[in-house]
């Protein structure tokens, strides 16, 4: 490396070396461990290239650090939780900014600007490339999830000011949610089958039904737990804002999507009819003089 190049320039492309080797060592470790040949492939190829730039970053720096143990765990784990596609492109983002290193460090070792070219053209293509099941039928969860947040959430407003007992209103909320998870999976089987694509009817039917159960337990559980029926609703609408914002991440990660936008979009419309509900359960318990 150049004699003028800075103390920090210096200790910035040895971590780079140190990130690359680390890269190699998480997609071979992710190529060993998944059965599709094709994302297999894919992921060797990414694997060989990440240890080419390790040796092009040797020549730059003549260091030789370790991988990073603890970040090979982690994106390992974050595979086996939310999916090969969805840990890559998290991990792809968190290589954004480096732009500016690699363009000060361009002017002492041009190695550096192809290295970054790579980056950012061949490792994308690849990483496009990856199939992954679940991310086909996002659409499914989608609709599974969004329905749960909308219906439920609104009718759970409005079950609290008409029934005014949290027991009653988690488990009348339990039935709405059960019965409401099977017409939604049965109905989106019944469209799938219709479309005649590449996907499984079954398996739509079932990422819906699973995304609306789920949804359903965790807007029921304050009241189940509960007794206090504000604090269980206020609870409730914490837990749908969460699950809209860890769901809405997901797929902004793994879809390359504006994840802000769609983030309020969908709790605006969400909160929406829950408020809308509420005061529709206010009312009614007003209009009919309903004490319970």
């Amino acid at each position: 490396m150049s004699e003028g190049i800075s103390e920090e320039l210096k200790r910035s492309a040895i971590n780079s070396q140190r990130n690359e080797l680390t890269e190699h060592v998480i997609y071979d470790k992710l190529a060993r461990s998944t059965k599709d040949e094709k994302n297999r492939s894919v992921l060797k190829h990414l694997s060989e290239d990440e240890l080419g730039h390790y040796q092009m970053w040797e020549k730059i720096t003549h260091a030789a650090p370790r991988h990073k143990s603890f970040k090979v765990w982690r994106y390992l784990l974050i595979s086996r939780l939310f999916g090969l596609t969805f840990a890559l492109k998290l991990m792809e983002r968190g290589e954004m900014g480096a732009h500016e290193f690699y363009t000060k460090l361009g002017e002492h070792a041009p190695e550096a600007l192809e290295i970054a070219k790579q980056e950012e053209e061949h490792e994308r293509e690849l990483l496009e490339m990856i199939n992954e099941e679940r991310l086909r039928y996002v659409s499914s969860m989608v609709l599974g999830l969004n329905d749960a947040l909308v219906e439920l959430t609104g009718a759970l407003a409005g079950f609290t000011f008409a029934l005014q007992d949290a027991r009653l209103v988690g488990m009348t909320g339990l039935i709405t949610g059960i019965a409401a998870s099977l017409s939604m999976g049965t109905s989106e089987y019944l469209s799938t089958k219709s479309e005649g694509g590449e996907r499984s009817a079954k398996k739509a039917s079932m990422y819906t039904t699973i995304a609306y159960l789920m949804t359903v337990f965790v807007l029921i559980v304050p009241f189940v737990l509960l007794a206090n029926i504000y604090l269980s609703l206020g609870l409730s609408i914490i837990g749908a804002i969460l699950i809209l914002f860890v769901f809405t991440f997901y797929i902004s990660v793994a879809k390359d999507l504006q994840f802000t936008k769609r983030f309020i979009e969908t709790a605006s419309i969400s909160l929406g009819v829950a408020a809308l509900t509420f005061m529709i359960g206010l009312l009614v318990r007003a209009v009919f003089g309903i004490e319970v």
